[in-house]
């Protein structure tokens, strides 16, 4: 009777060892939830984006994790919808070790912006999301990182001006928007109606409904309108569909200009060389020559790990997937720096890593992102860091041709952006941070 019972007590002990041992294994997890879609109408473009973060991730666990700490992650399919992107929220933000929310989509950041400053986790919505979230002393949890719609409406107008001799050959020009009628599509309308006062050019608003397979009618509008620049605020089919619509109707490509949303490879692979001379926004270079994509390539799919095919990797989504992953790891690495090195974060220590980011270019450098991307620094007030971006030209077979750089215009975004932020926290009944918070 003595040795059962000795029996049964060391198997007790040995069942607490090991659920000791599963926690403090999971404590030693930063947790980072993955919203994807890779179903629907979508998908060709969501895939992408979702496999080079999840390969970015297989990448630093691989050489050791976020100073020794490893990153879990779990995918849920949103397909887009708002409410499954909250329903994916919801199940995750409880994760132990959860560090940051990645949307993947404008609807869905809106839903959870109002919800993050309670639940204290950031959102980071790498060249999507609310424009006026860089106003960091409103909008403590949101992180518009590299540019918002705004700044890619401005640096649009800024490139238009400077092929016609400068912006005030704009005047009495016709721009359309074409735009996915979605909080996506509406986001560059304030600051493209702001342009529209200040050159003196025409702009009509042509919305197109969700997901964008039917485009007869707006393009309808553009044949009995003839704008002199067509600006493409499309994601998913919807592009592909509005430049077969361009073709039949004669609309010449290279009079369209897309957002960096709307100038990937998917977008334009079903048309090919029809699409010649189509232009769209640049945040990230692509191509397999930065030292970051070999690794990945050496180090993920040589060994048989990679999450999709091999051919897709340094495709223009999928080194944004992994610009937006290296992001979040370097603001845990920040949050290090003050909380602890080779401790998890939590969701509110990794907001005041996303709000300290200082990568210049030797740092870019020394991560292997050498020409992919600008340095970018943010701050309490500044929550984008970095408002720069290109233009690139499809040649009919390949993304090249790429421009300058261009910088947003502060002059006119800063005022927009404190006017919008200004209503929101009025609506919202907020008080903008002071200097003691911005510390903390």
């Amino acid at each position: 009777m003595k040795l059962k019972s000795l029996v049964l007590a060391a198997a007790a002990v040995a069942t607490l060892a090991g659920t000791a041992g599963q926690a403090l294994a999971q404590a030693k997890e930063q947790f980072f939830p993955l919203l994807v879609y890779r179903t629907g109408p979508y998908a060709p473009n969501g895939t992408p984006w979702a496999n080079g973060k999840q390969d970015y991730i297989k990448l630093v666990n691989a050489q050791g994790g976020i100073n020794g700490v490893k990153i879990a992650y779990e995918e849920c399919e949103t397909g887009y919808a708002t409410d499954k992107g909250v329903e994916c929220y919801e199940r995750l933000k409880g994760r132990p070790g959860v560090a940051v929310f990645d949307p993947q989509a404008t609807g869905i950041t809106f839903a959870l912006t109002d919800k993050v400053p309670q639940d204290k986790i950031p959102l980071i919505t790498l060249g999507y999301g609310l424009g006026a979230s860089q106003d960091g002393n409103v909008f403590k949890w949101n992180f518009p990182l590299m540019g918002s719609y705004w700044t890619a409406a401005d640096i649009l107008i800024q490139h238009l001006g400077k092929k016609e001799g400068g912006l005030d050959k704009l005047k009495g020009k016709k721009i359309a928007l074409v735009y996915h009628d979605s909080p996506f599509g509406k986001e560059p309308i304030p600051l493209l109606q702001e342009r529209a006062k200040l050159h003196g050019f025409d702009l009509s608003l042509i919305p197109v409904t969700a997901p964008g397979v039917e485009q007869k009618s707006a393009w309808l509008q553009v044949r009995q309108q003839r704008p002199d620049f067509v600006l493409l605020w499309g994601w998913g089919v919807m592009n592909s569909t509005a430049l077969k619509e361009a073709v039949a109707t004669g609309y010449p490509r290279e009079k369209m200009y897309g957002v960096w949303w709307a100038g990937a490879e998917p977008d334009v692979r079903d048309v090919g060389a029809n699409a010649k001379g189509y232009n769209a926004l640049a945040l990230n270079t692509s191509g397999t020559e930065p030292k970051v994509i070999q690794d990945i390539l050496k180090t993920v799919h040589d060994k048989g790990q990679g999450t999709g095919p091999r051919d897709e990797v340094g495709s223009v989504l999928y080194t944004r997937g992994v610009i937006i992953q290296m992001l979040t790891v370097e603001a845990v690495k920040r949050a290090q720096e003050r909380f602890g090195k080779g401790k998890v974060m939590t969701g509110e220590q990794v907001r005041w890593g996303m709000e300290n980011l200082a990568l210049d270019q030797k740092k870019l450098d020394a991560l292997g992102f050498s020409g992919v991307m600008r340095p970018i620094s943010t701050s309490c007030q500044d929550h984008m860091g970095s408002s720069w971006a290109r233009v690139h030209t499809w040649d009919g077979a390949k993304w090249g041709g790429m421009s300058d750089w261009y910088q947003a215009d502060e002059a006119i975004l800063k005022p927009l952006v404190k006017t919008t932020a200004d209503k929101y926290a009025t609506e919202k009944k907020l008080t903008r941070r002071d200097t003691a918070d911005c510390g903390a």
